[in-house]
């Protein structure tokens, strides 16, 4: 990970290339490539001339053109929402129905695969806008009492300890373990089946004891979660259709 306190210039040109590119210029002693969204990033030494950059990328073209093909399918793979009645949504692996009303004050209750959630006529935005925000905080509610009810119960069973739990949104990571032991978590993981997020549970208690990816964290982790291997596949391959 780069430390913030690098200072980087940005350099986005026209290039001979088939792709557009970044140029990140910081106090670094090598050239990288990195493809991110679907964007092409180097990250170069200060000093470097174009056409040494030019002459690396050349060497990895193929490369990069199939990263963002392959970045630029998934992409396009992950799902728009729309927050009408009738609409679908996924919920530990499960598909419910959103069935709306409206009332004087806004409520969302789960019953029998249905989201029923009620409007307040009081507030002065769309239908939509006001569904997408009680639907997302319902998940956020319960994606933290479902994962810190998780989270106690293994590290009870494991003897360990954790100094807290919460949630946050972000696509980089889906969960942290600090080393202070506390314990975040990506609360979109809830659109997940149920055994992706015990698996993710699995790996982030399991930080409590080893702070890396050795492998005695990943026979820790095994332990606990013993098809941790299919479940860690399934969240690389399907992660990024998990948004709300």
């Amino acid at each position: 990970m780069l430390s913030t306190r690098t200072s980087c210039v940005a350099e986005t040109r026209l290039t001979p290339f088939p792709f557009e590119f970044t140029i990140l210029r910081s106090r670094r002693r090598s050239i990288s490539i990195e493809v991110q969204a679907a964007r092409v990033i180097i990250r170069a030494p200060q000093q470097v001339a174009d056409s040494v950059l030019h002459d690396f990328l050349r060497e990895k073209t193929r490369w990069v053109q199939e990263k963002i093909y392959e970045q630029e399918k998934a992409l396009a793979a992950i799902p728009q929402r729309i927050y009408v009645s009738g609409s679908h949504l996924p919920y530990l692996g499960n598909d419910i129905r959103l069935v709306l009303g409206s009332g004087t004050s806004a409520r969302v209750v789960l019953h029998d695969q249905q989201l029923h959630v009620l409007l307040s006529r009081r507030r002065r935005m769309s239908a939509p806008e006001q569904t997408r925000r009680l639907v997302q905080g319902w998940y956020q509610q319960q994606a933290l009492k479902l994962l810190a009810e998780k989270t106690d119960q293994l590290c009870l069973a494991m003897g360990l300890q954790h100094t807290g739990v919460s949630i946050r949104a972000t696509r980089t990571k889906w969960g942290h373990c600090t080393s202070r032991g506390a314990i975040q978590y990506n609360w979109q993981i809830i659109l997940a089946p149920e055994p992706i997020v015990d698996y993710l549970v699995a790996h982030e208690v399991s930080h409590l004891r080893h702070h890396n990816h050795s492998r005695a964290f990943w026979q820790l982790v095994e332990s606990v979660c013993p098809d941790y291997v299919r479940c860690r596949a399934w969240l690389k391959a399907n992660g990024q259709q998990l948004v709300l």
